[in-house]
């Protein structure tokens, strides 16, 4: 499995996008409500993109699952450039496989044909020749086809078992935006909030203590 040391470029549209999705989520809404300016949320957005790293470090393990799937499609698609030389022998071999037994097959035709054609009026050691090659070459081209075929399916196979099912690749995406959200964005941007003093609930009133009233006629003694 990769191991992500941080967010990848390519990554990042899919970072924003869970950003957006946490800032509308019920609770951190109703917070921002109360700042009709709009500059909490932009502190918010900023401090995420910031921290973006960190954050996606809490969904490491889902993250990991994605890009090993995706590196395994991009391996299938690409040639292996580190090996040039490997490289074009693996094209070579497919290109032979696919020319030889046509061309077995045409010079096997040939040779038959006058062969058999030549042993009706000449007689000799060079027409048992003639029709001796053309049934060797008519060998190889039976035997260069069924090589060729089964070298098409075992580059097929190869292929198969080194990439992703598309929807399989998209599933982990998928997998990794929803751990990236529960476990990454919302905690972040919840404690971001309780730290933001501008977003804190103003404290209760408290009642001022009652002070003792005197109705008219009934004044304190006065002191002799």
């Amino acid at each position: 499995m990769a191991d992500p040391t941080g967010l990848r470029p390519e990554d990042r549209a899919d970072f924003e996008a869970v950003l957006h999705l946490a800032l509308n989520t019920a609770d951190i809404c109703n917070v921002l409500r109360t700042d009709p300016t709009g500059l909490a949320a932009r502190r918010l957005r900023v401090r995420a993109l910031a921290d973006a790293d960190r954050i996606t470090a809490a969904a490491q393990n889902d993250y990991g699952t994605y890009l090993s799937c995706r590196a395994l499609n991009t391996s299938a698609e690409q040639p292996d450039q580190r090996k040039p030389g490997r490289s074009a022998h693996a094209g070579l071999l497919p290109t032979l496989a696919a020319l030889t037994p046509p061309v077995a097959v045409s010079s096997a035709a040939i040779l038959l044909v006058l062969g058999y054609v030549l042993q009706v009026t000449v007689h000799g050691a060079l027409l048992e020749s003639l029709i001796t090659a053309g049934w060797i070459l008519a060998s190889v081209a039976a035997l260069s086809a069924y090589l060729a075929v089964a070298a098409l399916l075992g580059a097929a196979i190869r292929k198969r078992g080194n990439s992703v099912h598309p929807a399989r690749l998209e599933q982990t995406r998928l997998d990794w935006r929803q751990a990236l959200l529960e476990r990454g964005m919302l905690p972040h941007l919840r404690r971001c909030i309780r730290e933001d003093p501008t977003l804190q609930p103003a404290p209760p009133k408290t009642p001022l203590p009652n002070t003792p009233t005197t109705e008219p006629g009934n004044d304190p003694p006065l002191a002799g």
